[in-house]
């Protein structure tokens, strides 16, 4: 009988701790997933934002070559007009 409440007990104990250690590991695991993903959304975002301000510099650029092209061919029109 000794042997049995010693085992009860041991065996207890024993699940208690495996259930609040599998708390704990739950726990750590989770904040870890979330520290993971809180860092994965703002590297994301970063990307996103460089991304966004290169397509802005691209379109500025492209409109400026326009317009530098635009003028080009409206000189050389006037010119030949002249001639």
């Amino acid at each position: 009988m000794e042997k049995f409440a010693i085992g009860l007990i041991l065996g207890a104990l024993g699940g208690a701790l495996l259930v609040t250690n599998n708390y704990k590991m739950r726990t750590l695991v989770k904040k870890s997933q979330e520290e993971v993903q809180a860092k994965l959304d703002e590297l994301m975002d970063e990307k996103i934002r460089a991304m966004e301000e290169s397509a802005e510099e691209t379109v500025d650029s492209v409109k400026e070559t326009v317009k530098e092209n635009v003028d080009k061919l409206k000189s050389k029109v006037q010119k030949e007009a002249k001639q």
